[in-house]
């Protein structure tokens, strides 16, 4: 399998969770599952070289946010910054509201520019 160089580090993925919601362990499992699929589909299609570089290890981090415009304003800075981004919105069939964004995803893409948004989060 190729490794491209970007000049910019890894590729890896992640993932950043509203810790506001109350949300058990394994309804954020499924939320974080549901973004790593939809963040990861997205850039097979639209990078797809960085997709297969990623591909080999699949690095996933996943961080937390305080609440809802603090997840907003990480997703306008990915955008700022043209990076791949899904949205997590829940059906709300168990522990929270229809249509509750729970999560998002950035990447899988360069580190270097994911770290430019993400470097102060706290882990989850």
């Amino acid at each position: 399998m190729p490794v491209f160089d970007y000049g910019m580090g890894d590729i890896k993925q992640v993932i950043v969770v509203r810790a506001d919601l109350g949300m058990g362990k394994g309804k954020i499992a499924a939320q974080v599952g549901h973004a790593c699929v939809l963040g990861a589909e997205h850039v097979r299609k639209s990078h797809p070289e960085w997709f297969q570089e990623w591909w080999g290890g699949q690095e996933k981090i996943v961080l937390k946010v305080p609440g809802l415009k603090n997840l907003q304003e990480v997703k306008r800075h990915a955008i700022d910054l043209n990076l791949p981004w899904s949205e997590v919105t829940d059906a709300g069939h168990t522990q929270i509201s229809p249509g509750t964004t729970t999560c998002i995803s950035i990447g899988p893409a360069p580190e270097n520019l994911i770290d430019k948004i993400t470097r102060d989060l706290k882990l989850l």
